[in-house]
Protein backbone atom coordinates (compact mmCIF):
# COMPACT_ATOMS: atom_id res chain seq x y z
CA UNK A 1 0.00 0.00 0.00
CA UNK A 2 1.61 3.40 -0.81
CA UNK A 3 -0.78 5.11 2.06
CA UNK A 4 -0.26 3.55 5.71
CA UNK A 5 -2.66 6.26 7.53
CA UNK A 6 -5.40 8.32 5.35
CA UNK A 7 -7.81 11.47 5.47
CA UNK A 8 -11.62 9.94 4.10
CA UNK A 9 -13.17 13.60 3.08
CA UNK A 10 -16.94 12.67 2.06
CA UNK A 11 -19.43 15.11 1.45
CA UNK A 12 -22.96 14.84 2.83
CA UNK A 13 -24.57 15.47 -0.78
CA UNK A 14 -22.89 11.82 -1.87
CA UNK A 15 -25.17 10.34 1.00
CA UNK A 16 -28.48 11.36 -0.66
CA UNK A 17 -27.54 8.86 -3.88
CA UNK A 18 -30.51 9.06 -5.63
CA UNK A 19 -32.89 10.71 -3.21
CA UNK A 20 -33.27 14.75 -2.72
CA UNK A 21 -31.60 14.94 0.75
CA UNK A 22 -31.25 12.68 3.92
CA UNK A 23 -29.47 9.51 3.74
CA UNK A 24 -29.64 6.38 1.11
CA UNK A 25 -29.47 3.50 3.05
CA UNK A 26 -27.62 1.59 -0.26
CA UNK A 27 -24.86 4.51 -0.96
CA UNK A 28 -24.24 4.55 2.84
CA UNK A 29 -23.43 1.04 3.15
CA UNK A 30 -21.21 0.90 -0.34
CA UNK A 31 -19.32 3.67 1.18
CA UNK A 32 -18.93 1.40 4.18
CA UNK A 33 -17.84 -1.91 2.30
CA UNK A 34 -15.20 0.00 0.64
CA UNK A 35 -13.84 1.81 4.04
CA UNK A 36 -13.45 -1.57 5.42
CA UNK A 37 -12.18 -2.87 2.19
CA UNK A 38 -9.19 -0.60 3.11
CA UNK A 39 -9.01 -1.24 6.18
CA UNK A 40 -9.20 -4.76 6.12
CA UNK A 41 -5.74 -4.13 4.24
CA UNK A 42 -4.41 -2.75 7.51
CA UNK A 43 -4.59 1.10 6.11
CA UNK A 44 -5.37 3.23 9.14
CA UNK A 45 -8.46 5.41 8.29
CA UNK A 46 -9.74 8.50 9.58
CA UNK A 47 -13.01 10.57 8.30
CA UNK A 48 -14.61 13.79 7.92
CA UNK A 49 -18.51 13.66 6.67
CA UNK A 50 -19.63 16.99 5.90
CA UNK A 51 -23.68 17.51 6.60
CA UNK A 52 -24.85 19.30 3.00
CA UNK A 53 -27.78 16.21 2.91
CA UNK A 54 -29.32 17.67 6.27
CA UNK A 55 -28.35 20.96 6.47
CA UNK A 56 -25.76 23.79 5.67
CA UNK A 57 -25.40 26.36 7.63
CA UNK A 58 -24.08 29.31 4.93
CA UNK A 59 -27.38 28.35 2.93
CA UNK A 60 -29.39 28.78 6.40
CA UNK A 61 -27.94 31.72 6.55
CA UNK A 62 -29.08 33.47 3.09
CA UNK A 63 -32.56 32.03 4.57
CA UNK A 64 -32.61 34.19 7.58
CA UNK A 65 -30.62 32.11 10.11
CA UNK A 66 -27.64 33.67 11.99
CA UNK A 67 -24.65 32.47 10.45
CA UNK A 68 -23.21 31.21 13.62
CA UNK A 69 -26.37 29.25 14.61
CA UNK A 70 -26.86 28.23 11.34
CA UNK A 71 -22.94 26.99 11.06
CA UNK A 72 -23.47 24.86 14.40
CA UNK A 73 -26.30 23.87 13.14
CA UNK A 74 -24.58 22.28 10.32
CA UNK A 75 -21.96 20.46 12.72
CA UNK A 76 -24.99 19.04 14.23
CA UNK A 77 -25.89 17.24 10.57
CA UNK A 78 -22.63 16.40 10.56
CA UNK A 79 -22.76 14.73 13.61
CA UNK A 80 -25.90 12.66 12.19
CA UNK A 81 -24.15 11.49 8.95
CA UNK A 82 -21.05 10.35 11.20
CA UNK A 83 -23.38 8.26 13.34
CA UNK A 84 -24.72 6.68 10.03
CA UNK A 85 -21.30 5.91 8.98
CA UNK A 86 -19.91 4.36 12.57
CA UNK A 87 -23.26 2.35 12.15
CA UNK A 88 -22.84 0.60 8.77
CA UNK A 89 -19.13 0.46 9.81
CA UNK A 90 -20.30 -1.86 12.65
CA UNK A 91 -22.36 -3.69 11.11
CA UNK A 92 -19.68 -4.78 9.15
CA UNK A 93 -17.63 -5.70 12.00
CA UNK A 94 -15.27 -2.67 12.07
CA UNK A 95 -14.24 -1.38 15.37
CA UNK A 96 -14.80 3.22 15.27
CA UNK A 97 -14.21 5.54 17.48
CA UNK A 98 -16.68 8.82 17.03
CA UNK A 99 -14.80 11.80 18.32
CA UNK A 100 -16.42 15.36 17.81
CA UNK A 101 -15.41 18.58 17.88
CA UNK A 102 -17.99 20.00 19.95
CA UNK A 103 -19.10 18.37 23.23
CA UNK A 104 -21.73 15.86 22.81
CA UNK A 105 -21.09 13.14 25.67
CA UNK A 106 -23.93 10.89 25.19
CA UNK A 107 -22.71 10.34 21.75
CA UNK A 108 -18.83 10.67 21.00
CA UNK A 109 -16.04 11.53 22.87
CA UNK A 110 -14.32 14.94 22.43
CA UNK A 111 -11.92 15.49 19.31
CA UNK A 112 -8.07 14.91 20.77
CA UNK A 113 -5.48 14.68 18.41
CA UNK A 114 -3.38 11.78 20.81
CA UNK A 115 -6.77 9.71 21.11
CA UNK A 116 -7.58 9.83 17.64
CA UNK A 117 -4.23 8.77 16.84
CA UNK A 118 -4.05 5.93 19.34
CA UNK A 119 -7.27 4.53 17.89
CA UNK A 120 -6.20 4.87 14.86
CA UNK A 121 -2.90 2.71 16.40
CA UNK A 122 -5.19 0.74 17.93
CA UNK A 123 -6.71 -0.32 14.20
CA UNK A 124 -9.73 1.55 14.55
CA UNK A 125 -11.55 3.71 11.92
CA UNK A 126 -11.82 6.93 13.34
CA UNK A 127 -14.69 9.38 12.49
CA UNK A 128 -14.10 13.15 13.21
CA UNK A 129 -18.00 14.44 13.55
CA UNK A 130 -18.49 18.25 13.56
CA UNK A 131 -16.39 20.02 11.95
CA UNK A 132 -13.86 22.05 13.73
CA UNK A 133 -15.97 22.53 16.37
CA UNK A 134 -16.19 26.29 15.57
CA UNK A 135 -18.24 28.33 13.22
CA UNK A 136 -17.45 30.07 10.08
CA UNK A 137 -15.32 26.68 8.63
CA UNK A 138 -15.96 24.22 6.69
CA UNK A 139 -15.39 20.56 7.02
CA UNK A 140 -13.15 20.86 3.96
CA UNK A 141 -11.00 23.10 6.59
CA UNK A 142 -11.66 20.41 8.87
CA UNK A 143 -10.61 17.58 6.94
CA UNK A 144 -7.45 19.55 6.20
CA UNK A 145 -7.18 20.44 9.93
CA UNK A 146 -7.69 16.50 10.99
CA UNK A 147 -5.33 15.48 8.36
CA UNK A 148 -2.27 17.40 9.84
CA UNK A 149 -3.48 16.89 13.08
CA UNK A 150 -3.52 12.59 12.99
CA UNK A 151 -0.29 12.98 10.51
CA UNK A 152 -1.70 11.16 7.81
CA UNK A 153 -0.06 10.59 4.56
CA UNK A 154 -2.59 11.89 2.47
CA UNK A 155 -6.03 13.32 1.60
CA UNK A 156 -8.88 11.51 -0.04
CA UNK A 157 -11.34 13.63 -1.26
CA UNK A 158 -14.27 11.28 -2.23
CA UNK A 159 -16.52 13.26 -4.85
CA UNK A 160 -19.01 12.19 -7.35
CA UNK A 161 -16.54 13.00 -10.17
CA UNK A 162 -13.11 11.34 -11.09
CA UNK A 163 -10.81 14.37 -10.21
CA UNK A 164 -10.70 17.77 -10.71
CA UNK A 165 -11.44 19.33 -14.20
CA UNK A 166 -11.03 23.05 -16.29
CA UNK A 167 -14.73 23.56 -15.99
CA UNK A 168 -17.79 21.59 -14.06
CA UNK A 169 -17.83 18.31 -15.86
CA UNK A 170 -21.36 17.70 -15.94
CA UNK A 171 -21.96 20.92 -17.35
CA UNK A 172 -19.18 21.25 -19.70
CA UNK A 173 -18.55 18.37 -21.67
CA UNK A 174 -15.39 19.85 -23.36
CA UNK A 175 -13.85 20.03 -19.41
CA UNK A 176 -10.85 18.43 -19.48
CA UNK A 177 -9.31 16.52 -16.48
CA UNK A 178 -6.09 17.05 -14.41
CA UNK A 179 -3.97 14.33 -13.50
CA UNK A 180 -1.79 16.14 -11.07
CA UNK A 181 -1.72 19.93 -9.92
CA UNK A 182 0.52 22.07 -7.53
CA UNK A 183 -1.68 24.02 -5.12
CA UNK A 184 -0.30 27.01 -6.77
CA UNK A 185 -1.58 25.97 -10.14
CA UNK A 186 -4.64 25.05 -9.20
CA UNK A 187 -5.58 28.45 -6.82
CA UNK A 188 -3.75 30.27 -10.29
CA UNK A 189 -6.68 28.56 -12.43
CA UNK A 190 -9.56 29.21 -9.87
CA UNK A 191 -9.87 25.65 -9.92
CA UNK A 192 -12.84 24.43 -7.33
CA UNK A 193 -10.95 21.73 -5.05
CA UNK A 194 -11.36 22.97 -1.09
CA UNK A 195 -12.32 26.34 -0.18
CA UNK A 196 -9.30 28.61 0.48
CA UNK A 197 -8.93 28.23 4.24
CA UNK A 198 -8.51 24.26 3.43
CA UNK A 199 -6.08 24.76 0.63
CA UNK A 200 -3.66 27.01 2.17
CA UNK A 201 -3.44 24.50 5.67
CA UNK A 202 -2.36 21.55 2.80
CA UNK A 203 -0.33 23.86 1.17
CA UNK A 204 1.27 24.83 4.45
CA UNK A 205 1.90 21.51 5.88
CA UNK A 206 2.55 20.19 2.59
CA UNK A 207 -0.42 17.32 3.25
CA UNK A 208 -1.06 16.23 -0.81
CA UNK A 209 -4.99 16.04 -1.51
CA UNK A 210 -6.19 13.19 -3.98
CA UNK A 211 -9.61 14.00 -5.48
CA UNK A 212 -11.48 10.93 -6.95
CA UNK A 213 -14.96 9.14 -7.71
CA UNK A 214 -16.10 7.88 -4.92
CA UNK A 215 -19.26 6.14 -5.97
CA UNK A 216 -17.58 3.93 -8.15
CA UNK A 217 -16.91 0.86 -6.10
CA UNK A 218 -13.21 0.00 -5.62
CA UNK A 219 -11.77 3.33 -6.02
CA UNK A 220 -11.21 3.68 -2.32
CA UNK A 221 -8.61 0.66 -2.55
CA UNK A 222 -7.01 1.62 -5.55
CA UNK A 223 -5.94 5.10 -4.61
CA UNK A 224 -4.30 3.80 -1.40
CA UNK A 225 -2.75 1.32 -3.50
CA UNK A 226 -1.37 3.93 -5.79
CA UNK A 227 -3.11 3.64 -8.68
CA UNK A 228 -3.37 6.92 -10.93
CA UNK A 229 -7.14 7.21 -10.15
CA UNK A 230 -8.71 10.69 -9.51
CA UNK A 231 -6.24 14.49 -9.56
CA UNK A 232 -3.56 14.93 -7.44
CA UNK A 233 -2.49 18.48 -6.00
CA UNK A 234 0.42 18.67 -4.22
CA UNK A 235 3.33 21.11 -3.63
Amino acid sequence: MKYKRILLKLSGEALMGSQQYGIDATRLNEYAADIKEVADQNVQVAIVIGGGNIFRGLKGSMNGFDRVQGDYMGMLATVINSMALQSALNNLGIKTKLLSGIAIASIAEPMSRQLAIQSLNEGKVVIIAAGTGNPYFTTDTAAALRAIETQSDVILKGTRVDGVYTADPEKDPTAVKYDTLTFDEAYERGLNVMDLTAFTLCKENGMPLIVFDMNKGGNLLKVVRGEKIGTLVQL
